[in-house]
C-alpha cells in the first residue's frame, strides 16, 4: 500500500497512486513524489493480486507479510471522499481486507505491519481471527506494552518486531538497538506473541555494511529464544565467538563501540544520527542542518565524536578473524569509521572550522564513494548500488557550489 514510490513513478501505474501528483510531507519538511497505492480503488488489490501470482510460486512457506505501512497519502486524496465518509481507519480496514482474500485464496496466512491499525483500536477486533499483526517499532521506548495489549485483547495472533537500528547510521546505534531489542522481547513474553522478528532496513542508500547488523541480529535472536538467560549477554564476546571468530576479542567490541559513537551529546536523533544527516544533506538541507547540529550538536561533539573514532579503531589491526571474508569485514568497519570522521569534519566547516576546505571534504567524499562501491560489490548484487551511490551527489553538489563561491 505504502512504499510503492519505484512503481508509482512510472506512467504505466500512475493511476493507481493515491496523490498522483505528489505530497507535502510535513513531518520531512519537504515534498514527496507518489508513494501510496489508491486504497479505494479496486484496481489497487488488482495490481497486488497480481504481483502476488508472479512471487508467491517461487516461495513454500505458508506465512506471507503483505505490508500495508506508512501509506503516507492514505485518504488525502483520490480516496479522500471515501476517507470522509466512511472513516480512514475503516478504509484501510476494508483495504486490508480485501487482500487477506487475495491470500487465503492463494493459500497463504496473512502478516501484516501493525502501525496503522493501531492508531484505530476500536476497529482491531474485526480483523480476522486468521491474520498475525506484526508489532514493529525501532525506539528504545517504543511502546510495545500497550501495543501488544492492543491485539491480545482482541484475541489476535501478533509478532514483535524490534529492529537492529543499522539504517540512517552508518555503524548502528548500539545501545538503542540493545534497548529496543530487550524491550520487544519482554513485552512479547509478557503478551503471549507468537514470534519473535528482527528487522534491518535500508534507508537512503543502505550506507551501513552487513557487518554492522550483526549485534541486533545476535542479541535479538539471544533474547528471543531464552530472554532472563541472557538480558545482560556479553555482546562484545558473543560476537567475536560466533559472528567474528576473533581470537583476540577486537571486533566484536569495536562494533558495539562504533555503534555507540552517536550517544555523544547531540549526535543522537529518533530513526538515526546527525552525523548520517551530515554526510547527505544536500545545499537546499544546509541551513536547517547546520542550525540543528549549532543547537545539539556543537563543536565539541563533533571533536570528540573524532576522537573517539580513533580510539575505537586503534585495535583493529591486532584482530585474528578465522572468517575467510576477515579482511573484508576489516576493510567495511574501517569504511564505516571513515564515513563517520567525514561527517564530523564536515560538521565543523557547518559550524565555522576552516580547518577542513570544501576542496579536501569534496575529494574526501569521492575517494569514500568509490570505496563504498568496491565493498557493496565485494559482497552484494549490484542492484542498489547506482541508488546508493546516488545519495553521495547531494553532499557532493554542495561542495562544489562553495568552490564556485
Amino acid at each position: 500500500l505504502g512504499h510503492m514510490e519505484r512503481w508509482l513513478k512510472h506512467p504505466r501505474y500512475q493511476r493507481l497512486a493515491e496523490c498522483p501528483d505528489g505530497f507535502y510531507m510535513a513531518a520531512w519538511g519537504r515534498s514527496l513524489p507518489p508513494t501510496s497505492l489508491n486504497a479505494a480503488d479496486p484496481a489497487s488489490v488488482a495490481f497486488m493480486a497480481a504481483l502476488y501470482d508472479e512471487l508467491l510460486p517461487h516461495f513454500t512457506c505458508g506465512a506471507f507479510n503483505v505490508g500495508c505501512d506508512e501509506p503516507w497519502e492514505l485518504g488525502q486524496c483520490r480516496s479522500k471522499a471515501v476517507a470522509d465518509a466512511i472513516g480512514t481507519g475503516r478504509l484501510y480496514l476494508n483495504y486490508l481486507l480485501a487482500l487477506r482474500e487475495v491470500v487465503r485464496a492463494r493459500g497463504k496466512h496473512m502478516m501484516f505491519w501493525d502501525d496503522i491499525i493501531a492508531n484505530y483500536p476500536e476497529l482491531i477486533p474485526e480483523l480476522p481471527r486468521d491474520v498475525t499483526a506484526l508489532v514493529w517499532g525501532y525506539e528504545a521506548d517504543h511502546p510495545f506494552d500497550q501495543r501488544c495489549a492492543l491485539f491480545r485483547g482482541a484475541g489476535l495472533r501478533f509478532y514483535v518486531c524490534p529492529g537492529t537500528s543499522s539504517w540512517n547510521s552508518v555503524a548502528g546505534r548500539t545501545t538503542n538497538a540493545l534497548a529496543n531489542l530487550r524491550c520487544a522481547a519482554e513485552n512479547g513474553l509478557k503478551h503471549g506473541a507468537a514470534g519473535y522478528l528482527i528487522t534491518d532496513w535500508g534507508d537512503n542508500g543502505h550506507w551501513q555494511p552487513p557487518p554492522v547488523s550483526c549485534a541486533g541480529f545476535a542479541y535479538g535472536a539471544a533474547l528471543s529464544w531464552a530472554l532472563a538467560a541472557n538480558s545482560d549477554l556479553d555482546l562484545p564476546a558473543a560476537l567475536d565467538w560466533f559472528a567474528f571468530e576473533d581470537a583476540a576479542r577486537v571486533t566484536g567490541r569495536l562494533a558495539c563501540a562504533l555503534g555507540d559513537v552517536y550517544t555523544l551529546p547531540g549526535l543522537a536523533r529518533p530513526n538515526g544520527t546527525r552525523l548520517f544527516d551530515a554526510l547527505q544533506a544536500g545545499p537546499d538541507q544546509l541551513g536547517r542542518l547546520a542550525d540543528d547540529l549549532a543547537e545539539a550538536g556543537r563543536a565539541g561533539s563533533f571533536h570528540a565524536a573524532l576522537a573517539r573514532l580513533d580510539e575505537i579503531m586503534r585495535p583493529l589491526d591486532s584482530a585474528r578473524s578465522a572468517r575467510p571474508d576477515a579482511d573484508l569485514i576489516g576493510d567495511e568497519f574501517r569504511l564505516c569509521a571513515d564515513l563517520l570522521r567525514h561527517a564530523c569534519r564536515r560538521a565543523l566547516f557547518l559550524l565555522g572550522d576552516v580547518s577542513a576546505t570544501p576542496a579536501a571534504l569534496l575529494a574526501d567524499l569521492d575517494a569514500l564513494a568509490q570505496r563504498h562501491r568496491q565493498l557493496w560489490l565485494a559482497r552484494s548484487r549490484p542492484g542498489g548500488l547506482a541508488d546508493s551511490l546516488a545519495r553521495f551527489e547531494p553532499a557532493r553538489l554542495a561542495y562544489r557550489q562553495a568552490l564556485s563561491g
